[in-house]
């Protein structure tokens, strides 16, 4: 069985699905679909990302939501919207993950999850949150999640340097 950070990422997409449609509390949606997550660092990276998520859900959306061209936020995916909360939960709240790390793992499991263009979508809502945040100093990275995390150290930021 996998046990790598994607796969413990997909588990958190399951537990916040099932959360999202069962109204179910958190606990017990954990205690129901987190039993096959053997390794205590990466249950413990569950358990935290889940519950940064479902703490700061109106926050997290209140970043997402005026980055959505053109949509109503209720009628995007939920699968859309649960992998944008976790991704920039992750941003957010996990200091030692690099930015770029969240927002590729978000693209994957979007491309694998949810609908053929999920993926760019994703790409694209995430790419702009995290250029504002780079620009108004609300990155709190420390070690690893420093790499990348100068301003404009992506691509799109380059050419304006």
């Amino acid at each position: 069985m996998p046990t790598s950070r994607r796969f413990v990422r997909i588990k958190v997409l399951y537990v916040l699905y099932a959360h999202e449609l069962s109204k179910d509390p958190i606990t017990k949606v954990k205690r129901d679909l987190l039993t096959d997550i053997d390794d205590d660092d990466k249950l413990l990276f569950a358990n935290e990302l889940i519950d940064s998520v479902v703490k700061n859900q109106k926050e997290l959306d209140d970043i997402i939501q005026p980055k959505i061209d053109n949509w109503e936020y209720d009628r995007i995916a939920v699968i859309d919207k649960l992998i944008l909360r976790m991704a920039l939960a992750e941003i957010l709240y996990f200091p030692e993950i690099p930015p770029k790390v969240s927002i590729n793992e978000a693209i994957e499991i979007a491309k694998e999850y949810s609908s053929a263009n999920s993926g760019s979508f994703v790409n694209g809502i995430l790419d702009s949150i995290l250029i504002d945040l780079k620009n108004n100093n609300l990155l709190n990275k420390k070690g690893r999640g420093l790499i990348d995390g100068k301003k404009g150290s992506n691509k799109r930021n380059k050419s304006s340097e």
